[in-house]
C-alpha cells in the first residue's frame, strides 16, 4: 500500500510504500477510493492548535504519534475482515466513521465515542485516508452507501457530520423558523448550507472574508453573504434578523477569537453561539453578560456514529445539493494541503488513490 505521511511536524508529507496490512481480530480492511482534505489536517500537520496569548496545544501532548497517515473523511470498498469480524461483503461501498473511541468507558457506552478521552480517531491517532488502504477497528464503523459516488460520500464523515451535529444543537424550532448566522463559507460552510436546505431550514446569513467564498455561498442558497471586515458588518447582520434583535443562533465554523466575538456581537438575547472551527485564539466574555443576555456559548466536536447514520439516511433520500468537489490524485496530497492553507480552495478537495 501507499500512503502520504506526516513524518515531522510542519514539514511536507512523505511517501511511504509498504505491504498492505491484513486485518486481525474484528478489523476490516477497506480499499480507499476517496479521502477528503479537511482544514483540521493543517493543524495536525503543523503540530499544534493556537490557544491564544502565545499558548499552544502541541499534537504530541495530545497523543499524536509520528509517522501519521492523516485523513478522516474516508470512503471506499471493503476488501476483507479479520477472523473475528463476522460476515463482511467484499467490494461493498462504504463511508467510514472515523471518530472511534476506546469502546469501554462511560462516554463510549452512551454512544458518544467522538468525545472519548482514549480515542482511536482514524487519521489522527491511527492511520487514515491519505493512503490506498485503511484498517477499521470494527465493521460497525463501515456504513454502506449503495451506489453513491465515494467522492460525494467521503466528506459526510467529517464536514457533513460536523455541521449536522451543530444544526442539531440549535434545533429545528430555531433553524426552520428564523435565519441563523453561519461564519465561514469554506467546505464546512457550503456543506452546512446544503444540509440546511434538505432539513427545511429558513436560511443562513453567511459571513466570510473571501469574496469567492461569499459568491459560492450565495450560489448555494445563502440569504446574504457579509464581509466581516466591513465597518458596518455587525449592524448589517443584525438588521437581517427578526426585529433587528440579533440572531437566535450562530454557527462559527472558523473558531478564531475574532469570529467567536462576532458571533457574540450579532447574537440575540437568549441566543446560542455554537463553535465548531479550530482556527485558534481566545475571547474574553464579561461574566455578568452571561446571565444578563441568557447566552449559550457551546462547543460542538464532529458527531457520533448514530448521527452519521441519521445524516446518511437524509442524504440517501435525495434533495441534498452537492458541495463543489475538487478531485485530485493521492500524489497531490501535500499540494492540496498547501492550497487549502493559502485559501485557494472553494469547496472540498477529495484525494483519489
Amino acid at each position: 500500500m501507499r500512503s502520504y505521511d506526516v513524518t515531522v511536524f510542519d514539514g511536507p508529507l512523505a511517501l511511504n510504500e509498504r505491504p498492505t496490512p491484513e486485518p486481525t481480530g474484528e478489523e476490516v480492511l477497506v480499499k480507499i477510493t476517496a479521502a477528503g482534505v479537511c482544514h483540521s489536517d493543517i493543524h495536525i500537520c503543523e503540530g499544534f492548535y493556537d490557544l491564544g496569548s502565545g499558548k499552544k496545544l502541541n499534537m504530541g501532548e495530545r497523543g499524536v504519534k509520528l509517522p501519521l497517515t492523516m485523513g478522516h473523511e474516508i470512503a471506499g470498498e471493503i476488501v476483507s475482515g479479520g477472523p473475528d469480524a463476522g460476515p463482511v461483503k467484499a467490494g461493498e461501498k462504504v463511508v467510514v466513521f472515523p471518530w472511534i473511541g476506546c469502546g469501554k468507558c462511560a462516554v463510549c457506552a452512551r454512544g458518544d465515542e467522538n468525545l472519548c478521552l482514549q480515542s482511536r480517531f482514524l487519521g489522527i491517532f491511527r492511520g487514515g485516508g491519505y493512503a490506498t488502504h485503511v484498517l477499521v477497528p470494527h465493521k460497525r464503523y463501515c456504513l454502506p452507501i449503495g451506489d453513491m459516488d465515494t467522492s460525494v460520500a467521503a466528506p459526510y464523515a467529517c464536514s457533513g457530520l460536523t455541521t449536522y451535529g451543530a444544526l442539531k444543537k440549535i434545533g429545528a424550532k430555531i433553524y426552520q423558523k428564523e435565519p441563523i448566522v453561519v461564519i465561514g463559507a469554506g467546505g464546512l460552510g457550503l456543506m452546512c448550507l446544503t444540509l440546511m436546505k434538505a432539513m427545511g431550514a429558513h436560511g443562513a446569513i453567511v459571513v466570510d472574508v473571501n469574496p469567492a467564498s461569499r459568491d459560492a455561498a450565495m450560489k448555494a442558497g445563502a440569504l446574504a453573504a457579509v464581509d466581516p471586515k466591513a465597518p458596518d458588518a455587525v449592524a448589517t447582520i443584525r438588521k437581517m434578523t427578526p426585529d433587528g434583535a440579533g440572531a437566535a443562533a450562530v454557527i462559527d465554523l472558523v473558531g478564531a477569537g475574532a469570529t467567536v466575538q462576532l458571533g457574540l456581537d450579532v447574537m440575540a438575547r437568549g441566543g446560542r453561539v455554537v463553535v465548531v472551527g479550530l482556527m485558534g485564539g481566545e475571547v474574553t466574555v464579561p461574566t455578568p453578560t452571561i446571565p444578563q443576555r441568557a447566552m449559550t456559548l457551546q462547543g460542538s466536536y464532529v458527531g457520533n456514529l448514530e448521527e452519521l447514520k441519521e445524516l446518511m439516511a437524509i442524504v440517501a433520500k435525495g434533495g441534498v445539493p452537492r458541495v463543489p468537489l475538487i478531485e485530485r490524485p493521492l500524489d497531490e496530497a501535500d499540494a492540496s494541503l498547501n492550497d487549502l492553507r493559502a485559501g485557494k480552495v472553494v469547496g472540498r478537495i477529495v484525494l483519489k488513490p
